[in-house]
């Protein structure tokens, strides 16, 4: 093998590498997972997930447990029907209560789930039945103010 050879292989080499490493990257970043896939679903409503984005975290104590999968309006009860995907390890207590929060004061919207005593524990598809929707910054604020003028 002359030099040209050698140098040519060696810059495809290289080049197979940058675009394996690009493809990991991508993946990662876009939390996209393929083999694995160790999540179950289950519901909760809202009256208003103002705010509230698709891939948003679901924490529990602090720590996350999972993703807002999918935000929908439903028509037949007027409220916002929200997926939770959860690590299969989780397990809810039937009783426990989900809210949406803000990280900071004007941070990302998330889920939080403060776990009840219960000792049934929610399986897939179930549904969260106390929820507590955002707190509307705006509305405190104009409330405060146009009650403060009387």
């Amino acid at each position: 093998m002359n030099k040209q050879q050698q140098s040519e292989l060696m810059v495809g080499i290289f080049m197979l590498a940058g675009i394996i490493a690009i493809t990991f990257l991508a993946l990662r970043m876009g939390d996209v997972t393929l083999f694995n896939n160790d999540d179950y679903i289950i519901k909760a409503r809202f009256t208003s997930a103002s705010g509230l984005k698709e891939g948003a975290y679901v924490e529990m104590a602090g720590v996350t447990v999972g993703k807002v999968k999918q935000i929908y309006f439903n028509p037949e009860t007027y409220l916002a029907d929200v997926d939770i995907s959860l690590q299969n390890n989780i397990k809810i207590p039937d009783d426990s209560i989900a809210s949406i929060s803000t990280s900071g004061i004007i941070g990302d919207k998330f889920v939080k789930i403060s776990a009840g005593g219960s000792e049934t524990y929610l399986e897939p598809s179930m549904e969260i039945v106390e929820t507590e929707p955002s707190i509307n910054l705006e509305e405190l604020i104009s409330k405060y103010i146009f009650e403060s003028d009387n």
